[in-house]
């Protein structure tokens, strides 16, 4: 048996790697004051064709779906944000006074891709959606996340890619430019574009295959066309960026690929010579009318999302060592199986009480317990034998400098706190 096409197993030094960064992710999320989320890994396909949109690759060409045991259209989530909006309208976090609503998630989500370096059939995503306001200050936090997140974790020369794809009005004015201006030039355009351009031709922007027709290069640029209320949001996202010295470049290209945007878009890159194409770190941006396209309250909001994969690739590419290695506190060695008990009981409140500890538990001799604490890389040993519990005295060494211990059972605890710093 093998895994899935497109799917990869997590383990070893990679488990380690993915939990210290998900861990990082949501001691910052306490930080500014966000909320986790969780939703379902499926749900009603409807959902995500009006969420999502018709005209997105991921609705057309990617999602999981099938019919469950009572007939009904589901569909495992291709993205986050579609479900984390459809539980803030069903629990009516729209009446909740304390606004906005900050939440972040971190979870698995499906699409059926063509598997390649960094991109999987699953994948995981971390993520943040705010509810309930409209302010530029609000689309500079969000955007500020991602960037002080690649910050701690080492990234150097990050940087915000971002652009306005305005309001209904801007969207309206510009479909009809768009329309006008690429009319004469189907028959130039891939076949995917040609059915965009009745249906959504703010996409065929967006399309990887044209990208480096001069046509797409010389198409007209959103910005020309913002209306006031947009312009001033968007000149206002900016000045809140320079008041944090976030840097950002404003780059008219961006549009994403997710028809539910409205006014801010934006990548965070991470600008290196050795990362190529696989630069593009996360994407997010505004979408005001997502709430009330999926039958909600008219509710404003704005989010993020990154991939776990990308951004481990990322990590490694650059030299970046999270510091992830193993290690225990203490091993307990019981000098046989009469001890066991003894052992165990040990390691019991060694853990209760906030340190790394384990014991054997395949019966091994004195020596090859040594050379396990070895492998698990232990800080401290401690010996068991019926010495130690005649004089209630425990022998403890210090498995790096190889110096020895002898410590009263009561004892044992506050010998620790003193000698070993970080512990829960």
């Amino acid at each position: 048996m093998q895994k899935p096409k497109g799917t990869y197993d997590v383990n070893g030094e990679l488990g380690r790697k993915t939990i210290c960064i998900v861990n990082l992710a949501r001691t910052l999320m306490e930080k500014y004051n966000y909320e986790y989320w969780r939703t379902p890994l499926f749900e009603s396909s409807d959902l995500f064709h009006r969420g999502v949109g018709e005209t997105s690759d991921i609705v057309t060409k990617e999602t999981y779906d099938f019919l469950d045991r009572g007939n009904r259209n589901m569909t495992l989530r291709p993205e986050g944000t579609a479900g984390i909006v459809r539980s803030f309208v069903e629990n009516k976090y729209y009446a909740n006074p304390t606004q906005p609503i900050k939440t972040w998630y971190y979870g698995p989500m499906y699409r059926y891709e063509q598997p390649q370096a960094g991109r999987f059939r699953e994948f995981y995503q971390f993520g943040v959606e705010v509810f309930g306001s409209s302010d530029p200050a609000m689309d500079a936090e969000v955007i500020s996340i991602p960037v002080n997140l690649y910050k701690m974790l080492g990234l150097k020369n990050i940087k915000v890619r971002i652009n306005s794809l305005g309001d209904t009005d801007t969207r309206l004015r510009y479909r009809e430019v768009l329309m006008n201006y690429f009319r004469p030039h189907l028959d130039k355009l891939c076949d995917d574009c040609k059915a965009r351009f009745e249906k959504n031709p703010l996409r065929i922007i967006d399309c990887k295959v044209d990208h480096d027709l001069d046509i797409m290069k010389n198409a007209p640029k959103i910005l020309d066309y913002l209306s006031d209320a947009s312009k001033k949001h968007f000149d206002e996202v900016l000045e809140m960026l320079d008041s944090m010295e976030i840097e950002y470049v404003v780059d008219p290209e961006i549009v994403r690929g997710l028809d539910y945007y409205t006014d801010t878009v934006f990548e965070v890159t991470a600008e290196s010579s050795n990362l190529g194409r696989q630069n593009v770190l996360c994407a997010g941006g505004r979408y005001n009318n997502l709430a009330k396209t999926i039958g909600g309250v008219d509710t404003p909001g704005v989010g993020f999302a990154l991939g776990m994969e990308r951004l481990i690739s990322v990590l490694e590419t650059e030299g970046i060592d999270l510091n992830t290695e193993a290690y225990l506190d203490v091993y307990v060695i019981p000098m046989d199986e009469n001890y066991k008990k003894n052992a165990i009981s040990l390691t019991q409140t060694l853990r209760l009480n906030g340190f790394k500890a384990d014991t054997d538990y395949m019966n091994k001799n004195l020596k090859s317990n040594f050379k396990q604490a070895d492998r698990l890389n232990s800080e401290f040993v401690i010996i068991i034998g019926s010495d130690e519990i005649k004089n209630k005295e425990l022998t403890v060494k210090n498995n790096k400098t190889r110096e020895e211990f002898k410590v009263k059972m009561d004892d044992i605890i506050s010998f620790f706190d003193e000698r070993i710093d970080e512990h829960e």
